[in-house]
């Protein structure tokens, strides 16, 4: 009789979802700071500019990565070679996981929305580095920028807490809990 192996034996995430993770967490951090930098900088600058459309084609990356992660997540959850055990834990702290996953998901796909539409509303080039160009996709009213680009704002300081809190949350996995649910996230072999 063929000896049997358990399906979720994985104890770390895959490349693609480590790489998916990480690419996203430095597009807030960057798109969060430059937003803040070029605030500091004389309008009409060529730095400013630059760290604009840099600020811009990164916003676009993480379009396409928030397309793709809701995506994988599935696929991977349903795949043996994918999928990992959860993790043991009381039933609270699963629903406070899950309820923050599902927070940063919302968060970042409404600051999307809203710096796509805000991006539409200024009626200016809107270059993914210089590759392609999404201008004139859909029409927004000029009326709407200032409004937009509040909401933007907003959503980008609740995006930048609740991934604070989800950072602290992994450390306090980590150094207080001493599980696995910070090591599993991390690329290379895992620190203890």
């Amino acid at each position: 009789m063929a000896e049997t192996t358990p399906l979720l034996t994985r104890q770390r995430y895959d490349s693609f979802t480590l790489a998916l993770h990480w690419v996203t967490a430095a597009c807030v951090i960057f798109l969060f700071a430059s937003a803040h930098i070029w605030e500091q900088l004389e309008r009409g600058t060529p730095l400013r500019k630059a760290l604009q459309a840099v600020h811009i084609s990164c916003g676009i990356l993480l379009a396409v990565v928030m397309v793709i992660r809701p995506l994988w997540r599935l696929f991977s959850r349903y795949s043996a070679q994918f999928s990992v055990p959860p993790i043991e834990g009381a039933r609270l702290a699963k629903l406070l996981a899950h309820g923050m996953h599902g927070a940063l998901y919302l968060l970042l796909f409404a600051q999307i929305v809203l710096g796509f539409l805000f991006r539409w509303s200024q009626q200016e080039p809107f270059l993914f580095f210089g590759l392609f160009d999404l201008s004139g996709w859909v029409q927004i009213t000029p009326t709407l920028r200032h409004t937009l680009a509040q909401w933007h704002g907003t959503v980008a300081w609740a995006l930048v807490f609740l991934a604070l809190v989800h950072a602290l949350a992994a450390l306090f996995h980590h150094y207080m809990l001493r599980d696995s649910v910070l090591s599993r996230m991390l690329p290379g072999r895992a620190f203890r």
